[in-house]
């Protein structure tokens, strides 16, 4: 993937995509729908085998792992539509719930996860109890505990000098920091979660994410027992002692709070770090007009949401008929929403397919939309901002060191990143 191979008009719908994606998959038919997720060849586009997606949009049918056929929304106007509606449950315990993958259909006991999968009003009620926790002021005022964050790392990473692999010294410990300071986990026991985290997201079978589930619970269990008693600072502890309008938070669900926020906190945002930065490495006119001050960071971070969509195939189970775009989708039937087509719309989005830093690029779906909206989507705004601010300014020579082509990214059925970055300056 060298930077000739990258022209953003080789990137248009309409043209070739990048030579060093492979292969297109099998295009949709009425006997054979596009399988779904499918890897990414370039790490920060769209697998070559969405083709047919992007031109059918706004919906089509899709097959999962199992052959399952589920819808695939893929339109930036559907999207909106569908995902305020009530009719689409996020109820991950109901059998016909829709799973990218058989380590997650095959769990042997579904739970319910707070927010992500529950709808209102549980979902309302359980909200309200954070969302003064993830206001902008409240962000605002973690922004100089973040930038210190990123500055000890930064000056570790110069003290040691170069190589360093960023993923492990950079991408990861900003954001696990981070979360940890916002709700109160000591970093101290960062890789027993950080590797927990990993099992129950990759798997890479259905025993790898019970075990890593019950051990998480077991330690973010044993952790509020302990705050109950000596209570110290952070979110958790707010959540404990803290009246709440509709009464106190049990422990079952403060489980479930932080088990959700601790890995959503620290996983989404230490991706978008390391594709975000392997991505810049590979626009280097885009980064240029960075460097030179010609944009923001802010407006960086808000192209390079909509251009990787990392969090790729939002799920959904329609739990009553719904009539769209000329077809029906049945009760009992699955939904998959691919925010990384629909963020690539041709109809709002211009040159989709190309890194444009005067895009007016607020209306991508990166953080979903409805009222399962990315809580944490302002933190994740702020960390970003300052962690690829602060690495380019600190390293102005950051380049890769090792040939594109030889790092590897995560596959198509997680949330989408690199698994190592070696880098110099």
């Amino acid at each position: 993937m060298t930077e000739s191979t990258l022209d953003p008009a080789r990137h248009d719908p309409r043209n070739p995509r990048d030579p060093h994606d492979p292969a297109p998959a099998p295009t949709a038919t009425p006997d054979a729908p596009t399988a779904f997720p499918q890897d990414r060849g370039c790490p920060y586009h769209p697998p070559a085998g969405y083709d047919a997606l992007r031109e059918e949009r706004p919906i089509s049918r899709v097959s999962l792992f199992d052959g399952r056929p589920v819808w695939a929304v893929t339109g930036h106007a559907l999207s909106r539509r569908l995902l305020a509606d009530p009719r689409l449950s996020t109820d991950r315990t109901h059998p016909d719930f829709p799973n990218p993958a058989a380590r997650f259909a095959q769990i042997r006991e579904r739970r319910t996860t707070a927010l992500l999968g529950v709808d209102d009003p549980e979902h309302n009620t359980q909200r309200r109890m954070l969302i003064p926790s993830f206001s902008v002021k409240r962000i605002n005022a973690l922004r100089p505990g973040i930038q210190q964050t990123v500055d000890r790392l930064l000056d570790a990473m110069e003290r040691q000098g170069p190589p360093a692999e960023l993923v492990t010294a950079y991408a990861l410990p900003v954001p696990s920091m981070v979360i940890c300071a916002l709700l109160g986990v000591p970093y101290a026991d960062h890789a027993f979660f950080e590797g927990c985290s990993q099992r129950l997201l990759r798997g890479p079978g259905a025993e790898d994410v019970d075990a890593a589930r019950e051990e998480l619970e077991g330690y973010l269990g044993a952790l509020i027992d302990r705050k109950r008693t000596s209570p110290g600072e952070g979110l958790l502890d707010e959540l404990i002692h803290r009246d709440h309008p509709d009464g106190p938070v049990d422990r079952e669900q403060l489980v479930s709070f932080a088990l959700i926020l601790l890995i959503a906190g620290h996983e989404t945002t230490a991706n978008m770090i390391s594709l975000g930065t392997f991505t810049l490495l590979h626009h280097p006119e885009q980064l240029a007009a960075l460097r030179a001050g010609e944009t923001t960071t802010a407006t960086v971070v808000e192209e390079l949401l909509r251009f990787l969509s990392i969090a790729d195939g939002l799920q959904r189970l329609a739990v009553e008929d719904i009539e769209v775009e000329d077809v029906t989708i049945r009760k009992g039937e699955g939904v998959l929403f691919s925010t990384s087509l629909i963020n690539r719309d041709a109809d709002v989005f211009e040159h989709a397919d190309a890194l444009d830093w005067d895009r007016p690029s607020r209306h991508h779906l990166a953080f979903g939309f409805g009222v399962h909206q990315c809580l944490g989507q302002n933190l994740a705004r702020a960390e970003l901002d300052i962690a690829m601010s602060s690495l380019f300014t600190r390293l102005p020579g950051l380049r890769l060191a090792v040939p594109a082509d030889e790092i590897p990214h995560k596959p198509g059925d997680t949330i989408q990143g690199m698994l190592e970055l070696p880098v110099a300056w």
